[in-house]
């Protein structure tokens, strides 16, 4: 994929479509999930999702005539990046869904750019945080401490552990955004980049699934249908959406879906699910997304100064 010269900070109604359409996608992921926990075991949802994303990217690697670059230090980095990327917080997701209503996950997944600024800051000499962006984490992690503390001392939380699960998956793709700029600066291609990420997380959870949980069990025909939806289009076909965004409107512009992923998994799991959100909930959304304003720097405007 070439990446288009010049970024607009400006989105058309096309960028705008296609960022609409990716967050419908990537919440409806969490909805996906939420069907599917109880009729299959957290590895093998997690890793026949990234098999097929695998197969499904390959497929346009292979028709778009792209080169698939050699090399086992390459490959090797493929399979790093997959499990930071891919099997770690696929798998810490699946499993706090087992607990939590899959809004509220989605909620906690959107503290990965707070976590991004704070990897980013520590391991980048390039993308250093400055003050608001400082502060827009700490604002962002005080939503965080809002809706996990306050529920549990009152006795009415879903529990730590699985709110702590999600953070620690937002933490896992925030250290994969720092590990894959080596990717970027290497000329990768981006969806060799997604493939061979998907290929390697793929070759650590097939066989992990299959020594720790046996075979796939049997399972409702609609479980199936949903694990190849999340497989082909949540992660496989939400990847190209996310690379043409990223290329034609940059990386400031792409983490607006971060904003709109809780919406669309919120909706989806009320009508479908028959999930709630109490207040509290909904004003630790509010504070995260005031703290997300805050880093992406339009909360104070464009022209605000640099710090």
């Amino acid at each position: 994929m070439t990446l288009s010269p010049t970024i607009s900070a400006r989105m058309g109604a096309g960028d705008w479509s296609l960022l609409l359409l990716l967050s419908l996608i990537w919440g409806g992921s969490f909805f996906l999930i939420a069907t599917m926990v109880g009729h299959l075991p957290v590895l093998w949802i997690v890793a026949l999702r990234v098999s097929i994303a695998s197969l499904v990217l390959w497929i346009i690697v292979r028709i778009t005539g792209r080169a698939v670059p050699r090399g086992p230090g390459l490959w090797g980095a493929f399979l790093v990046m997959g499990i930071v990327n891919n099997a770690i917080p696929f798998g810490l997701i699946v499993w706090a869904q087992t607990s939590i209503p899959s809004g509220l996950a989605s909620i906690l997944n959107a503290t990965t750019p707070l976590f991004t600024v704070l990897v980013s800051s520590l391991a980048l000499a390039d993308e250093r945080a400055g003050l608001t962006r400082l502060a827009g984490v700490g604002l962002g992690l005080g939503g965080v401490a809002v809706m996990i503390g306050v529920d549990e001392v009152a006795g009415q939380g879903h529990g730590v552990l699985p709110q702590l699960a999600m953070l620690g998956a937002a933490l896992s793709y925030a250290c994969a955004a720092a590990y894959g700029r080596r990717f970027r600066a290497r000329g990768i291609d981006p969806f060799v980049t997604a493939a061979g990420m998907v290929s390697g997380s793929s070759a650590v959870l097939l066989p992990l699934a299959l020594l720790t949980a046996g075979p796939p069990p049997a399972a409702p025909g609609h479980v199936w249908l949903a694990l190849t939806v999340l497989g082909v289009i949540c992660t496989g076909l939400a990847y190209v959406l996310f690379f043409r965004v990223l290329a034609r409107a940059g990386a400031t512009n792409i983490s607006l879906v971060t904003f709109l992923v809780p919406v669309s998994a919120i909706l989806l799991g009320w009508l479908f699910l028959d999930e709630n959100l109490g207040p509290t909930q909904i004003l630790g959304m509010g504070v995260i997304g005031l703290g997300l304003a805050m880093i992406d720097g339009r909360l104070i405007g464009r022209q605000a100064p640099p710090n």
